[in-house]
C-alpha cells in the first residue's frame, strides 16, 4: 500500500498545537510584549528596550533579584543533600518502613496554600514555635519569623525544603535501586564503614541524580511566589523586603495599573536567569558522563 509522506506527521499535529499554542506563542507574545508599554487596560506602543533599561535601574528589581538568588543558593544544597539523607533512612527494610516513606512524601501531595496557611500558623508571633520557645524562658518576646525581611525569607525557603524533600526522596530512592547491592557488601568484607560506604559507593553511584535534583530544585528555587506571598502577605513582607522575580512580576503586572509591558521584560529577565542555571546543570553533568 502507497503510504503518504505526511501520514506520520496527522499522529504529532495535536501535540504540536498544544505546544505552540501554550508555549511556544505565550513565550513569542511575552517577548513582544516585553517591547511596549502596555497595561492591563490599553495596548502599548513600541518602546524598544526601555523597559530592560528600567529594570536594571530599578532597586526593587535588584533587591528581587538577590532574593531569588539566596533563596536559590540556601535551597538547592538542602535539596540535594537532605532528601539523598532521607532515602538511604527509608530504604532499608525495616519493618514500619512503609509509613514513614508515606508520612516524608505526605507534604508533597498538600496544596502549597495549605502548607503556607499552616506555616504562617507555626511562625506567627502567637502561633505554636512563640508560644513553646516564651513557655520554655527560651526567649524574652515573640521572635519575627513573618514580620522581619530576613527572617521571613528564611522561613519561606524552610517551608519550600519541607515540602519538597519527599518528592526529590523518591528520586534518589529510584536511583539508588540501580546502585549494585555488591558493591556494598565488597566494602564492608574490606572493612569499610558505614561513612565511607556512603562517600565512596553511595555519592558517585546517584552522582547524575544530584544534578538532575540541583537543576530542577534551582528552577523551582527561581519560580518561588507562593510560601512569599503566604507569609509575607501581597506585599512581600515589611517594605516589600521578601520579594522575589515572580513576586515582583505580579505586583507590577496586575490591578488597575498593571503595567504588563514593564513586567513582561522582568519575566524574561527571569527567564534568562533561569537558562543560565539550567545550562550550567546540563554542562556539570556532560563534565560528569566524561
Amino acid at each position: 500500500m502507497h503510504r503518504r509522506w505526511w501520514a506520520p506527521y496527522l499522529f504529532l499535529l495535536p501535540g504540536l498545537a498544544m505546544v505552540v499554542l501554550f508555549s511556544l506563542w505565550p513565550f513569542v507574545n511575552t517577548v513582544i510584549l516585553s517591547l511596549t508599554d502596555a497595561q492591563i487596560l490599553r495596548g502599548g506602543r513600541f518602546v524598544g528596550l526601555e523597559n530592560y533599561g528600567r529594570a536594571l535601574d530599578d532597586p526593587d528589581f535588584w533587591t528581587a533579584t538577590l532574593n531569588s538568588v539566596l533563596y536559590l543558593a540556601v535551597v538547592v544544597p538542602c535539596m540535594v543533600l537532605l532528601p539523598l539523607a532521607l532515602a538511604v533512612l527509608v530504604q532499608r527494610k525495616v519493618p514500619g518502613i512503609g509509613f514513614f516513606r508515606s508520612a516524608f512524601y505526605t507534604p508533597v501531595i498538600a496544596s502549597a496554600v495549605v502548607v503556607g496557611l499552616i506555616w504562617q500558623w507555626v511562625l506567627r508571633s502567637d502561633g505554636l514555635v512563640n508560644t513553646v520557645f516564651e513557655k520554655l524562658h527560651l526567649i524574652s518576646g515573640p521572635v519575627p519569623f513573618l514580620t522581619d525581611s530576613t527572617m521571613l525569607l528564611v522561613s519561606a525557603m524552610i517551608v519550600t525544603i519541607w515540602k519538597g524533600l519527599g518528592y526529590y526522596m523518591v528520586f534518589y530512592l529510584a536511583a539508588l535501586g540501580n546502585v549494585p547491592g555488591s558493591l556494598y557488601e565488597a566494602a564492608a568484607l574490606d572493612g569499610a564503614g558505614a561513612v565511607r560506604r556512603f562517600l565512596s559507593i553511595t555519592i558517585p553511584g546517584v552522582k547524575p541524580m544530584m544534578l538532575l535534583v540541583g537543576t530542577l530544585s534551582a528552577i523551582s528555587a527561581l519560580r518561588v511566589f507562593t510560601e512569599i506571598y503566604i507569609l509575607g502577605g501581597e506585599s512581600g513582607g515589611p517594605g516589600g523586603g521578601a520579594r522575589t522575580l515572580p513576586f515582583l512580576i505580579r505586583q507590577v503586572g496586575l490591578g488597575f495599573a498593571g503595567e504588563t509591558g514593564y513586567a513582561a521584560a522582568v519575566s524574561i529577565l527571569l527567564f534568562l536567569l533561569t537558562l543560565v542555571f539550567s545550562l550550567l546543570g546540563h554542562r556539570l553533568s556532560k563534565g560528569d558522563e566524561r
